[in-house]
């Protein structure tokens, strides 16, 4: 990898956030060590989707292991590959099912993030519906009819309407089809006030259908409310492939705080609407679709409150009675991120040094004997050659760095020494395990 070629913005984004120990969002794939198996699982996925199946996916791991590091980097992935992307975090505030605006909280947080390629940051919509719109208005001057004529406008209004009844079979399909037809309507008539309403209906942000029907001119809409907004997740990803896109990939992070909803019924809510979603895609059902949940071992496993809890879903992602425990492998949706090894560990703090100089302009000070020392002070600790995750790595890595940068007398075996935890052995030149960089690709 030639680090020149890394634009020094996104260099900065990807420290600013690492050393809060928070995911990127961009940049990712500079750091990507040691998840090869998982990357090609799903990778295999977007392929599928692409063919026009549906799938279901949960990324399971510790707090720290990565899990919405790969969300991140999946999601990268899938744009490059054509897909339109949606994505959030859940919270208290944002469920997937519940009253007074939960369910609905997430809707409009995976709209907010809605990205394509042409538009990386969120808030696609305007350019995903606009390149269907061009896309018809260039069908029909290849067939001979001038921007010029006074009919085009109609012309193309009348094709849009034609195409959007193919929705009309699903629910909510009408409404969807009558708002979306509005939109391009009002974008050849250049009505922004019109156009503006029909993106507030499918943002899910009007309260009443008396407010919508009013800014829209529609005397039977409905709103998105908590009940169907995940139809209308269906009714998007049936757009997007019908406008050129590969699919709808949706990234839902954080599925632990379903684990963490005390009351039994509205948690077992939230996981009829998972398996509602499940058996959508595996069955066919949401063409176009992928659904990736992030969320912790005990959001899965534990059979008092995470998914296991519910026979229908515990059925359905168990692992397979031949699969060894704690080998990470798993015949069915799950995602099991293991442990990344000491070489995995040690190729990613070189990675980092690296990047670290081509964003300081200046190669930090620190040898390859001083980054095996380093990592092995990090792994001595009390379960940590179990438990260590990247980013208690990488966030200590990045300070010392840090530290070096700002007082160069500073030297790093003096730096390692002080700062040296409680519970660590003293790691002797004799004593340090053998790591090397195997099978490692940067």
């Amino acid at each position: 990898m030639r680090q020149d070629k890394i634009p020094r913005r996104i260099l900065g984004t990807l420290f600013s956030s690492l050393s809060a120990g928070v995911v990127p969002r961009v940049g990712a794939p500079y750091i990507a060590i040691g998840r090869n198996r998982e990357i090609m699982s799903l990778t295999d996925d977007l392929d599928r989707v692409a063919e026009g199946e549906g799938v279901t996916r949960f990324i399971i791991g510790r707090y720290g292991s990565g899990k919405s590091f790969l969300i991140q980097l999946a999601r990268g992935y899938a744009i490059d590959r054509g897909f339109v992307t949606a994505d959030c975090d859940l919270t208290p505030e944002r469920r997937l099912s519940g009253s007074g605006g939960t369910g609905l909280s997430t809707y409009r947080e995976l709209i907010k993030n809605l990205s394509c390629k042409a538009a990386s940051d969120g808030g696609a919509i305007p350019v995903i519906i606009g390149k269907w719109h061009a896309q018809i208005s260039s069908s029909l001057i290849a067939s001979g009819i001038s921007p010029e004529d006074p009919r085009f406008s109609d012309l193309v209004s009348d094709r849009i309407v034609s195409e959007s009844r193919t929705f009309e079979g699903a629910v909510g399909g009408f409404d969807f089809a009558v708002v979306v037809s509005k939109y391009c309507r009002a974008w050849g008539y250049g009505d922004d006030a019109l156009m503006s309403s029909c993106l507030k209906w499918l943002r899910g942000e009007f309260n009443t259908k008396t407010e919508a029907r009013e800014a829209i001119g529609i005397r039977s809409l409905s709103v998105i409310d908590d009940q169907n907004w995940y139809d209308h997740l269906k009714l998007l990803a049936a757009l997007v492939r019908k406008i050129g896109y590969s699919g709808l990939c949706v990234f839902i992070d954080e599925g632990v705080n379903l684990y963490k909803i005390s009351n039994r019924i509205s948690r077992e809510s939230n996981y009829e609407k998972i398996l509602s979603m499940f058996n959508d895609t595996m069955q066919g059902k949401a063409e176009g679709l992928m659904i990736v949940f992030g969320g912790t071992p005990k959001f899965l496993e534990d059979e008092r409150r995470g998914l296991f809890s519910y026979e229908a879903l515990r059925s359905r992602l168990a692992d397979s009675r031949f699969i060894p425990d704690g080998t990470g492998l798993s015949t069915g949706p799950i995602i099991r991120l293991r442990r990344l090894s000491d070489s995995e560990l040690l190729a990613l703090i070189m990675r980092l040094t690296s990047l670290y100089g081509a964003y300081y302009g200046t190669e930090p000070d620190v040898s390859d004997e001083e980054k095996k020392d380093f990592l092995s002070l990090m792994t001595s600790r009390a379960g940590a050659s179990e438990m260590i995750t990247p980013r208690e790595v990488i966030r200590d890595y990045i300070a010392l760095l840090d530290i070096l940068r700002s007082d160069p007398s500073k030297k790093f075996a003096d730096i390692v020494s002080n700062r040296a935890p409680d519970d660590a052995k003293t790691v002797k030149p004799d004593e340090r395990r053998t790591i090397k960089l195997d099978d490692i690709e940067f």
